[in-house]
Order: C-alpha cells, then sequence, then structure tokens
C-alpha cells in the first residue's frame, strides 16, 4: 500500500520534476510539507502535493511567472481545498 505521505525524492519520480525545481517550489512556498524536527526529512503529502505539482506546471506552460503563480495558488488555497 503506497504511504499517505512521500520524501522530495519520491516526487520526483511520481512526477518526473527535476530535484532542484521541487526543492525551490518548497523554498517558495509552493509545496507544503511536514516535518517532524529539525533535521528530520520533510514529508509531503502524496496526493495533493502530485495535484498542485501538475497545476503549477500547467500554469508555467501558460506563461505565467513565479509571482502570478504564487498568486493564483494563494488564491487557489482560499477556495480550493484540493490545491
Amino acid at each position: 500500500m503506497a504511504s499517505e505521505y512521500v520524501t522530495i525524492g519520491e516526487l520526483v519520480r511520481l512526477t518526473g520534476t527535476r530535484y532542484s525545481t521541487l526543492k525551490f517550489y518548497t523554498e517558495e512556498g509552493f509545496l507544503p510539507f511536514v516535518q517532524e524536527e529539525e533535521k528530520m526529512t520533510r514529508r509531503y503529502e502524496r496526493e495533493k502535493t502530485v495535484k498542485r505539482i501538475a497545476r503549477i506546471r500547467e500554469l508555467r506552460e501558460a506563461g505565467k511567472t513565479i509571482p502570478e503563480i504564487r498568486e493564483i495558488l494563494d488564491e487557489g488555497s482560499k477556495t480550493d481545498e484540493r490545491f
């Protein structure tokens, strides 16, 4: 059975997105994560994070900038819990 939470390495495998890109999205606050202790591995909710990465990819392909994506994701978070 697949775990509800995955590491960034597993997200690379699941989404085909480069590690450095996912790290950047995490640092920008686009990908929420849980971390039990300061030096522990970050864990991402599998389903929500994969959907969110797909949404970010769609926005990038549509020519949206990082600030525009941040605004869209922030608005989406307020109105739709899926992303």
